[in-house]
């Protein structure tokens, strides 16, 4: 809160609007029109010019256009461009500590999410872990509802099922599926997913949340949905900048930023969470048949996730590098301490 009041003392006490200081070109992840490319990406740029009264102005740019979809960070760090905007989801292959920041089958829900990383250190851990060893400086921008597990072709209902289906997905899940369950992914850009899934190129796809996919229009090319979201009970976005660019940016400006990339992960939580009860709703009215995973079988996949992110992090540890371990400790550690302590809170469930 203390980060709101200062961006709202600093817009009482300028009477006059701004001319722009700073122009940032801004390449993203996904799609120009996308549910993700509006929710985040724009609003972010919108709330930038808004807190700084438009001494700050971000140009943004849908996958493709100045950058393929999975070179946003290398892009930022060539100097193509000045920000970009994507998921830690995209970078696992290159670190696993990704992995944890992106969630992982198993991980926390949406709501121990975004305390862990607003209070819990999160974020402070994903700042030191851009900028040391990448040459960013990170901004969450996003923090996600849980995801629909799969789109499918194919009736998914045990982990059993999943052998041998082609899917299409990304990060922690793709390693988990094939190691441990036997299915073949496939990792593609968002815009090319409704073609592939049409086609039939891939049995299912997981891409985002009830919301998010409703617009997409997955369900008009698959008849099975598969629930529950437990390979991405949560998920995060960020936008990063040169670190340079950021340490040359005034003082007050960068709480303005800072300000404005909160305010959007609460404006696009609280968006995602009322678009995904509206969307579950919407897809009793079509033909898609929702299939719910026994608990029992998706506790399987979620312990499958938290053994592959332990050994990742042991992995690294072995190779001299602390840090997956370190962030994974914070985590496991914020979520158990959520789950034993959070009985006091109301659940709403039909159930």
């Amino acid at each position: 809160m203390s980060t709101f009041a200062a961006a709202g003392i600093t817009l009482a006490l300028s009477g006059n609007a701004f001319a722009a200081e700073v122009e940032w070109k801004m390449t993203a992840a996904v799609g120009e029109g996308s549910f993700l490319y509006q929710n985040f990406m724009e609003r972010f740029a919108g709330n930038v010019e808004t807190l700084t009264q438009g001494r700050v102005e971000i140009e943004p740019f849908g996958a493709g256009v100045i950058v393929p979809a999975f070179k946003a960070y290398e892009s930022v760090q060539d100097g193509i461009v000045e920000a970009g905007h994507s998921t830690p989801s995209y970078l696992v292959n290159q670190d696993p500590t990704n992995a944890i920041f992106a969630s992982f089958p198993g991980g926390m829900s949406p709501e121990a999410t975004l305390h862990w990383v607003y209070e819990g250190g999160g974020e402070e851990l994903l700042q030191a872990f851009r900028r040391e060893d990448m040459g960013l400086h990170s901004l969450v921008v996003g923090i996600g509802t849980s995801e629909i597990m799969a789109h499918s072709n194919v009736k998914i209902d045990t982990v059993e099922a999943l052998k041998g289906v082609k899917y299409r997905t990304s990060g922690a899940f793709a390693a988990v599926m094939q190691e441990d369950f036997g299915a073949i992914p496939t990792v593609v850009p968002g815009n090319e997913i409704y073609t592939l899934l049409q086609r039939k190129g891939v049995d299912a796809v997981e891409w985002s949340t009830p919301g998010a996919n409703f617009s997409e229009g997955f369900h008009e090319v698959a008849p099975f949905l598969i629930l529950p979201g437990v390979h991405q009970p949560s998920f995060l976005w960020e936008v990063f900048v040169k670190q340079e660019t950021w340490d040359a940016l005034p003082a007050d400006l960068q709480t303005l930023i800072t300000a404005a990339a909160k305010l959007t992960t609460y404006e696009g939580f609280t968006h995602f969470g009322d678009a995904d009860i509206k969307a579950m709703a919407d897809y009793r009215d079509t033909k898609v048949e929702m299939v719910l995973m026994d608990r029992a079988e998706s506790e399987k996949i979620r312990e499958a996730g938290r053994n592959w992110a332990r050994a990742r992090a042991a992995e690294q540890a072995e190779a001299g590098n602390p840090r997956t371990q370190e962030v994974l400790d914070s985590y496991l550690a914020y979520q158990s301490n959520w789950a034993e302590n959070s009985i006091y809170l109301v659940r709403d469930s039909a159930q």
